[in-house]
């Protein structure tokens, strides 16, 4: 997995392996979590439900209540019981765990690829450390397999995170792909790490001090990967989060999902209506009415572009499906069939399932056309995704609150749920001019829009 070669099956197996093959089973697990961890309900809720961004209401009184722990993201009232804190912890740990095992192994294997393993999962160690620093405001530190962990805060831990990404840089490649660690990965971490260094050593300060010295590392570390010439923004933002995004020149850092790796496609069918079906093939592959925007965040884009619709900011709407989103039923073409991407409003279009799979017209095409909730028993409801969205009764109904596909929807996904293509990405060029200016801005009184070239 994760391009390293086969994996052990059996003590029988590991017998007969290279050296080389042996390498690769011992750093891939390093990898192997990454996956789960950035799964709709893992570190993704952590991080979106419980902003102003996203909201996921207990929908029609029947889905999504899961005692009440979305409520608590949003809400901010969970604790260290609520499942989704305790389920990113627990592969967070664990990833820590492979790559210290890893640590400890490596070293004995006299294979070349060996000792960039090695680097790489010292590095890893320290971005999964970055995470639970970013998360929990701890970080666990060990060499020894059977020694106690030390824990660091603050200070000590962001010294600790740096230390260990400036020692693995000069080792990892830059022509491996953005599905593992390289000097342009490390990098991007090491800016984010020095971005945010200012409320990792106080969370609970009163005040933030982002000093001239960390903003200078992260225009420095920037600088490299930008003068670097291996990246390029991408023409096509939705590109970015297509289904075979891997080879896109604006990933950096990001989590290989080709081939069947235990990818998932959860980001993708997340926020869809369950009665959308993006795939003409596998009538069970649809949405599950998760989360939506909310109207504060639909209002920073109305209100930045009007009188304009937000829909001139080539980031927010892509409409495939404009050859058929009328009133009238339309037959199509199942191989180029496609949804629309980015933030979903009003009425939605798509597939007609049946009982005995999708409505075809006479010629063999597919019918596509207006979308009710069929799947949740209120054929009178519409999928017509309304502004409001609220843990009201009726502001928690299956149709409110925009919708956002970002990802596509991976084109082999029978469930809806399994077989992700996408890259899930974590550093992209984009991030890094945007790291850089706000450095600039910390420094300076100078108008943003200056430090973004």
């Amino acid at each position: 997995m994760y391009g390293f070669g086969r994996g052990i099956l059996d003590e029988t197996s590991a017998s007969n392996l290279s050296d080389k093959e042996k390498a690769d089973g011992i750093i891939a697990p390093v990898y192997a979590l990454l996956p789960t961890i950035y799964q709709h309900t893992t570190y993704f809720a952590l991080q979106e439900i419980t902003t102003d961004e996203a909201i996921l209401p207990y929908r029609g009184g029947t889905d999504w209540g899961d005692n009440g722990i979305y409520v608590a993201l949003h809400s901010h009232t969970f604790d260290a019981n609520t499942a989704n804190v305790r389920n990113t912890w627990n592969p967070l740990l664990q990833a820590i765990s492979r790559s210290v095992t890893a640590i400890n192994e490596l070293p004995n294997n006299p294979d070349p690829a060996a000792q960039i393993y090695l680097a790489e999962a010292r590095g890893m160690r320290a971005y999964y450390s970055m995470m639970t620093l970013d998360l929990y405001g701890v970080v666990f530190v060990k060499d020894n397999l059977g020694a106690n962990s030390t824990i660091l805060r603050g200070e000590e831990a962001v010294k600790f995170i740096e230390s260990e990404f400036l020692a693995v840089e000069p080792l990892l490649l830059d022509n491996v792909g953005p599905g593992r660690l390289t000097k342009g990965a490390i990098w991007g971490l090491l800016a984010r790490l020095h971005l945010n260094a200012a409320v990792y050593r106080d969370r609970y300060a009163d005040k933030f001090e982002f000093v001239a010295a960390d903003m200078d590392k992260v225009i420095e570390y920037c600088d490299r990967i930008i003068n670097s010439g291996q990246y390029t923004l991408s023409n096509d933002y939705f590109a970015i989060f297509n289904d075979n995004n891997h080879t896109n020149k604006e990933l950096i850092f990001a989590i290989d999902q080709r081939a069947e790796l235990n990818g998932h496609n959860r980001l993708a069918y997340f926020s869809l209506s369950g009665d959308m079906f993006p795939l003409p093939n596998f009538p069970n592959a649809n949405g599950t009415d998760g989360p939506a925007i909310t109207s504060d965040y639909y209002q920073t884009w109305a209100q930045a572009y009007a009188p304009e619709d937000p829909t001139i900011d080539p980031r927010f709407f892509k409409q495939n499906q404009s050859i058929y989103t009328n009133r009238a039923d339309t037959c199509v073409d199942g191989a180029t069939y496609n949804i629309n991407r980015g933030i979903l409003r009003g009425q939605q279009y798509g597939l007609q399932r049946r009982i005995d799979g999708f409505a075809k017209c006479p010629d063999g095409k597919f019918l596509v056309g207006p979308l009710v909730h069929l799947t949740r028993n209120k054929p009178d409801l519409s999928v017509n995704f309304t502004e409001r969205v609220d843990f009201t009764v009726e502001g928690s109904n299956y149709n409110t609150g925009y919708r956002v596909e970002k990802y596509e929807f991976s084109r082999k996904s029978d469930s809806g749920r399994n077989k992700g293509d996408a890259d899930i990405v974590i550093v992209r060029l984009a991030d890094v001019y945007l790291m850089r200016a706000e450095a600039k801005l910390r420094k300076t009184t100078t108008p943003l829009v200056r430090w973004l070239t």
